[in-house]
């Protein structure tokens, strides 16, 4: 009778468990759920606003790469991702990728802040700004195993004629700016490998993602017939479903094939990036992000900082 009991108590007892473990994981929010490997349910939609400002009064493009100041350079970067399920099986998405830049840079004879970026004032030698590409992107699940690694593919498709104005002269004919860089005017090939782990208790989450593109079309391009590749980790706790805080490294190389006919292209740099941010879920539907990051190390690159926010809905 007593070991009949026992065998009945032991029965409820891993019910209730398995209730419990049940409700939690309804409970999950977006943001824990809804990581980039993720990919979405037929008929869902992910639609993703994300702004970033670059700032940079130091670099590494000295004698020898050594590091020397700068007048103020800032890059602002808008970005609309949109996604949508459309397979039965929920392991393919179709989307679309917007981008729209606005970027200043100081000379001898304007000192530009780093906010006049949302002045959108076009002044020549200062400042440019604009729609730069778009691209058709697929979603994917290349190994049904591992449901939690995804690939993004996208084709990017320039909107601009030329990277860099022609260059400012003073009065006396001295030249005192190359050319505001607004974007790249070549095709960009786009790979992402999205993968996340989530720790036992679900407090802690481990992201990790490799971005890899190909830039050719233009050989003018200055980084024309060159592979980017950013592989990153981000660390992610959560105090509460939701709410997170995480923490970054990424690792930037731009590596060269070669120039142009005129050999002006052979261009490769480096950096290493670390920074923080938090997550915070505002609605079942939308969410907010915003990040920090610093780059730390380089060579042949801008030594600034990165402010981001982002806002996200998924329904």
């Amino acid at each position: 009778m007593i070991k009949k009991v026992s065998v009945l108590v032991m029965a409820m007892v891993m019910s209730l468990i398995g209730f419990s473990q049940e409700d939690d994981e309804q409970e999950k929010s977006v943001i824990q759920e809804y990581t980039p490997s993720k990919l979405l349910n037929k008929g869902q939609w992910d639609i993703k606003w994300f702004n970033n400002l670059y700032t940079e009064t130091s670099d590494l493009f000295g004698p020898n790469g050594d590091k020397r100041d700068i007048p103020r350079n800032t890059f602002f970067t808008s970005s609309v991702d949109i996604f949508t399920g459309i397979s039965d099986n929920n392991n393919f998405n179709v989307g679309l990728l917007l981008e729209f830049r606005s970027n200043v840079e100081s000379n001898a004879l304007n000192e530009r802040g780093a906010l006049d970026v949302f002045s959108f004032d076009g002044e020549r030698g200062s400042a440019r700004s604009g729609f730069t590409s778009f691209a058709p992107a697929i979603k994917f699940n290349p190994i049904k195993s591992v449901s939690n690694f995804t690939i993004q593919t996208a084709f990017h498709i320039p909107l601009i004629d030329n990277e860099s104005e022609d260059p400012v002269f003073d009065p006396n004919g001295n030249e005192i700016n190359g050319g505001v860089f607004l974007d790249q005017d070549g095709f960009i090939f786009q790979n992402r490998f999205f993968y996340d782990y989530s720790f036992a208790g679900g407090d802690w989450q481990l992201f990790t993602e490799l971005n890899t593109e190909y830039n050719f079309g233009e050989q003018a391009s200055f980084a024309y017939n060159s592979l980017r590749l950013t592989p990153g980790v981000f660390l992610s706790y959560f105090p509460t479903s939701k709410f997170t805080v995480l923490g970054l490294v990424q690792h930037l190389q731009l590596i060269s094939f070669g120039g142009n006919d005129a050999g002006n292209n052979d261009f490769s740099q480096d950096a290493t990036i670390l920074g923080g941010g938090a997550k915070y879920q505002l609605t079942d539907e939308l969410n907010v992000e915003f990040l920090y990051s610093n780059f730390v190390r380089g060579t042949d690159t801008g030594l600034g900082q990165t402010f981001n926010i982002g806002l996200r809905a998924l329904f």
